[in-house]
């Protein structure tokens, strides 16, 4: 998926199913990279790290977030800089919204391939 520009509607981005528990809709530009994520109770994205950093903001639901050594419970509201290089695990005991930014954008997501952290989830 090549670079973004102009206007867009959440509700007219495709909508690729990740599992059967996830789903996103990503909005792309040069150096930055919107995911806006829905997650079905039970979710899990696993122990993982990447180089970019991320932004998360939580629009609904409830996420158990683990970040390096330090675990929290996010609701909606919250948010968090994670930097590139730590790693990271979410549970999310039910249905849940959660918007994450990157820069750069993370080029594992403009494939078709599921990242291996949300295999089982």
């Amino acid at each position: 998926m090549p670079s973004m520009r102009g206007y867009f509607a959440l509700k007219n981005l495709p909508e690729e199913k990740v599992t059967d528990k996830i789903s996103r809709r990503i909005l792309v530009g040069e150096k930055e990279m919107v995911v806006f994520w829905s997650m079905k109770a039970g979710a899990h994205a696993a122990a993982h790290k990447h180089p970019h950093e991320q932004i998360f903001w939580m629009i609904s639901g409830k996420m158990e977030f683990r970040l390096g050594d330090e675990k929290r419970t996010c609701g909606p509201g919250d948010l968090a800089v994670i930097p590139g290089g730590v790693e990271h695990e979410a549970w999310f005991p039910e249905d849940t919204e959660v918007i994450d930014i990157f820069a750069p954008p993370r080029e594992d997501f403009l494939t078709t391939d599921v990242p291996a952290y949300m295999r089982k989830g």
